[in-house]
């Protein structure tokens, strides 16, 4: 049962990182591209009516943690305390600038809320990425499992390290560009004119510095985490993830020169995201939480996890809601499939 949970909470957040990305991408895209008041409602439009449900997908994830690993879900928010209140922020400003910005009719109203929304969204997906960068890299757990990380320290990797380093700081720009080529990805397929011109072109110029960013990641990864390729020599089959992430960003590639391939781009960004995302869980496994300190001392899904009798009743009770939830998400984006126009859709 615990595999199974492990599978499950990586699988939700994956989820969560590909729906509710596009939509904090679509803020990054908005901040760079959208230059009149139409296009930002387009862009807005785009992800009105999906925004707040992609979200349940980070609080079902946080509730699947607390239920399945709750060792891991207090040690983590014991000490990575400072940086989730942040994220918290950023997530509620998100929000209120969405449904905000409207509420008056000013010249200084909207472009105020607008920044908002765009800069939340660029720091939101790079402190999503610093924190993947963290749970790679290992943080300074003691014997009972307890840390505390400050916001930085010399940045340098090693035992005396802060939530930002060098190498978090990294994935968390290969994040921000990530997530701003899915969201311009996102912005083309549902929007067109000048907006979907200028989001493709974005997406182009974020996909190269992905690409980049990627090998960068890859290559400092084996090199700060030597347990990352010892778990790829052990389970041959975990090539599989990274094999699907090269997929996906050849097939952003491929398809996102041209309108009619719109949708197929952003779903090859959404494999890629996925493959990259698995890559990681595969790499760390079976830890959720590895320590820099001692091998020892890290957080397992053996030593982290709920009981045995609880993990299976809950796993009953989690196939029937995710067969709700699947559903309604299904219904909801082929409901709402195809370009937005202006006037069809409130926020």
């Amino acid at each position: 049962m615990e595999i199974i949970w492990f599978c499950i909470v990586a699988v939700m957040i994956a989820m969560y990182v590909v729906l509710d990305g596009f939509d904090i991408g679509a803020g990054i895209t908005s901040l760079l591209v959208a230059r009149s008041e139409e296009d930002k409602q387009k862009v807005l439009q785009s992800i009105a009516p999906v925004w707040d449900g992609n979200e349940v997908w980070l609080l079902a994830g946080g509730g699947v943690l607390y239920f399945a690993f709750p060792k891991l879900y207090a040690s983590a928010f014991q000490g990575f305390y400072l940086p989730l209140m942040m994220v918290l922020w950023l997530l509620m400003l998100r929000g209120i600038s969405i449904e905000f910005r409207n509420h008056l009719r000013n010249n200084l109203w909207a472009p105020f809320w607008d920044v908002i929304f765009g800069a939340a969204s660029l720091l939101l997906a790079i402190f999503f990425g610093a924190a993947l960068g963290n749970v790679v890299r290992g943080v300074p757990l003691d014997e009972r499992g307890d840390f505390f990380l400050p916001l930085w320290t010399n940045f340098n990797v090693g035992v005396d390290v802060g939530i930002l380093d060098w190498y978090t700081v990294l994935v968390g720009l290969l994040a921000a560009c990530t997530l701003t080529m899915h969201g311009a990805l996102w912005v083309t397929m549902k929007t067109d004119g000048g907006i979907a011109d200028r989001s493709r072109k974005l997406g182009r110029g974020a996909w190269l510095a992905t690409m980049v960013l990627t090998v960068l990641v890859t290559i400092a990864t084996f090199a700060i985490q030597p347990a990352v390729m010892q778990a790829f020599q052990e389970r041959l089959w975990g090539y599989v993830f990274p094999i699907l992430a090269v997929a996906g960003l050849a097939g952003v590639l491929l398809y996102g020169r041209y309108p009619e391939g719109e949708v197929k781009a952003f779903l090859s960004s959404c494999l890629f995201i996925i493959g990259m995302m698995t890559s990681a869980v595969q790499g760390v496994f079976p830890n959720v939480l590895p320590a820099v300190t001692s091998p020892d001392n890290a957080l397992t899904i053996y030593n982290a996890s709920a009981p045995e009798y609880g993990l299976s009743v809950g796993f009953a009770w989690w196939i029937p809601g995710m067969i709700l939830a699947s559903g309604y998400f299904i219904f909801l984006y082929k409901r709402l499939s195809g370009k937005v126009k202006l006037g069809e859709l409130t926020h």
